[in-house]
């Protein structure tokens, strides 16, 4: 890694033949440290993005946002009320992928710094729903990931019981989430287009100086498929002054039969990020990684007001968010915090196998070796802070004076608001 830019724009004229290049400079954003990336400029003006992976993890992630944007045909593109990077090209620098896209302009705002109301956050919920309102056809035909109800219903039990068999989970999160899983009433949803997690940083802004920030283009579409919508809202634990926002948006412009128990999976989603930790940690015998996941899931139970996801979603009406816990995360249960943002590749299917399979399994090495090459981030390096937002290209970053002042009690919400984060490669360490 550590290629030049200059040198990464020697690639477009591979991936874009008879491309003129007339400058390029560094892309601090596009991929998070974990790619070598650059601008190019071109001599009619435009702008694309190169990023280039040394590693088979990101090498498939290029793979799969190559095969995304190629399945976002021109009818479907005309469907988003926002753009999405057009694909311009591939070819490899000696062994790695290098992919070729458009840079969309934009600037990129933080979750926990989403303001409420009108703009923003309202704007966030129309894209998402945009999305998920794209015809199935558009993942099935391109051969990419689809997923029933029952199939991600399938794969929540199956990550709730490799979790719980660490020991490490408290009794009550692990019944929480069991009850959650069991009540047929959670998983009566129609699959759709999901982005497979979005992120308060997949969305680019143009501040309209009437409306405000408006939704102008989104990133990260190496996770397209077709499942359960609630993946691309369980980022709003993240975002509680926008959350509500949000997600009277979303559910406005959704083009379905609402869903009474979207909110509810997406804050079990937010949940099981923390079991996701803990298995990745326990599959490559890292007892630093198990302690973190084990502390934060520890602080998590302490702060539920109620164990029962179930009661939430046949009730309907005003219980505190199970979430609430992840914002009273205490400082002391983490080290640090680090807010790269992350849109990784995370194929679930990868990482938990059929019941089964698991039980007749000897080869219990083998599997650990599997689990341990898929990405995550490393939470164990928590570092406290959060204010700077990444350079997407021409992206611009917050005036100062729209960060609010740190106070001693957001020191718990940073903590849960990072370890929420999708995750940077720890096997590599």
């Amino acid at each position: 890694m550590g290629r030049s830019p200059f040198t990464l724009a020697a690639a477009v004229t591979a991936a874009l033949p008879g491309a003129d290049v007339t400058g390029a400079r560094a892309l601090t954003a596009g991929g998070d440290a974990r790619f070598d990336s650059a601008v190019a400029t071109l001599a009619d003006g435009r702008e694309l993005a190169i990023r280039v992976a040394d590693d088979d993890e990101t090498a498939r992630e290029l793979a799969a946002e190559s095969i995304a944007l190629r399945a976002l045909t021109a009818g479907a593109r005309a469907m988003l009320p926002f753009r999405a990077p057009e694909y311009i090209g591939e070819t490899r620098l000696g062994d790695a992928r290098a992919l070729v896209t458009e840079l969309l302009p934009g600037f990129q705002i933080e979750p926990g710094l989403v303001p409420a109301g009108p703009g923003a956050a309202e704007s966030m919920g129309a894209a998402i729903a945009a999305v998920h309102a794209l015809p199935t056809s558009v993942v099935r035909s391109a051969g990419l990931l689809s997923r029933t109800a029952q199939e991600s219903r399938d794969e929540i039990s199956r990550l709730v019981d490799t979790a719980a068999a660490t020991g490490r989970v408290p009794a009550r999160l692990t019944v929480r989430w069991r009850e959650a899983a069991a009540d047929d009433d959670l998983w009566r949803f129609e699959s759709t287009v999901v982005l497979g997690g979005v992120q308060a940083t997949s969305f680019l802004f143009a501040d309209d100086p009437e409306r405000g920030p408006e939704v102008t283009g989104l990133v990260g579409w190496h996770s397209l498929s077709v499942g359960d919508p609630a993946v691309d809202l369980s980022w709003l634990s993240t975002a509680p002054d926008a959350a509500a926002d949000v997600r009277a948006a979303y559910a406005r412009a959704a083009d379905r039969v609402p869903d009474a128990a979207l909110e509810v999976r997406a804050r079990l989603l937010a949940e099981l990020e923390f079991a996701r930790w803990l298995v990745h940690g326990d599959s490559l015998r890292r007892p630093d990684i198990v302690d973190d996941a084990a502390g934060l899931l520890e602080a998590l139970a302490d702060g539920l007001r109620s164990d029962d996801l179930t009661v939430i979603a046949a009730r309907s009406e005003g219980v505190d968010s199970a979430m609430d816990a992840l914002d009273r995360v205490p400082a002391e249960a983490v080290s640090g915090i680090d807010t790269s943002m992350q849109t990784d590749a995370y194929n679930p299917s990868q990482l938990w196998r059929d019941d089964e399979a698991e039980a007749g399994s000897s080869d219990d090495d083998a599997y650990r070796a599997e689990v341990g090459s898929l990405e995550t981030e490393d939470l164990t390096a928590l570092r406290d802070a959060h204010t700077e937002t990444a350079d997407h290209g021409a992206v611009s970053a917050l005036p100062a004076d729209e960060h609010p002042e740190d106070a001693p009690e957001d020191e718990a919400q940073r903590a849960a608001r990072a370890a929420l984060q999708r995750w940077k490669s720890s096997s590599s360490e």
